[in-house]
């Protein structure tokens, strides 16, 4: 696993660009999540996304056993996308870019849990390989009164896909670094895997390394 310290936006160097991809029906939170995963603060103010944006948070990757030569510093994109069906032709050209997904559905909507299926189905068609990297997250864990998904269902959908699983709550900010940290780690867990393997992938598209290393692309085959 990873280790991540947060670091000022001040100008330094980065040794990857790391762009991840919150994807997820309208409405289920992917704004408010990000916000509060760069910021640590909730933003009460609802508006809807259009088209795509980012946020942007510069961290150091360490070993967790302390035994890493070197602490590499990653500077992470998250682009949160618009979730209307208008936008999909919008949305769907950036998922080739991105090297690793936050698909969100909100726990107090049952229709968006069901549409997960659907957003599955876009990145199996548009992402960078036929099994990306991908992290299930259920929004909203803050509401329980209101809650429309069972922890099992969520749960099992996920074993299904193989993708590891989080309840999050943009409102009380629990376990929102933990999703984020989750996808990063296997992100760079493939990276390491290609690199290490020497199956280095032809950079398709901008370096992910800044000017320090030039280890791996933007757009990847699957390491398998």
């Amino acid at each position: 696993s990873l280790s991540l310290i947060s670091c000022t936006m001040a100008d330094w160097d980065y040794d990857y660009l790391i762009k991840l991809l919150a994807l997820g029906d309208s409405g289920v939170g992917k704004t408010t999540f990000l916000h509060r995963y760069t910021d640590n603060k909730f933003n009460r103010k609802f508006t809807t996304t259009v088209g795509i944006d980012f946020r942007e948070k510069r961290v150091v990757r360490m070993g967790a056993d302390g035994t890493t030569e070197r602490n590499f510093k990653v500077h992470l994109q998250l682009w949160d996308t618009a979730g209307q069906e208008r936008f999909r032709s919008l949305t769907t050209a950036f998922f080739r870019d991105a090297m690793g997904f936050l698909l969100m559905f909100d726990l107090t909507n049952q229709q968006s849990f069901l549409n997960v299926r659907n957003w599955m189905s876009q990145l199996q068609a548009n992402a960078y390989c036929d099994s990306p990297d991908i992290v299930l997250v259920g929004t909203k864990a803050d509401l329980r009164d209101l809650r429309d998904v069972h922890t099992r269902q969520a749960r099992d959908l996920a074993d299904r896909y193989g993708i590891p699983y989080l309840e999050t709550s943009a409102v009380t900010g629990v376990s929102v670094e933990q999703a984020v940290t989750t996808l990063l780690d296997l992100v760079m867990k493939r990276m390491d895997q290609s690199t290490n393997g020497g199956r280095s992938s032809e950079p398709n598209g901008s370096p992910i390394a800044s000017h320090e290393v030039e280890e791996a692309p933007v757009r990847r085959r699957c390491a398998c």
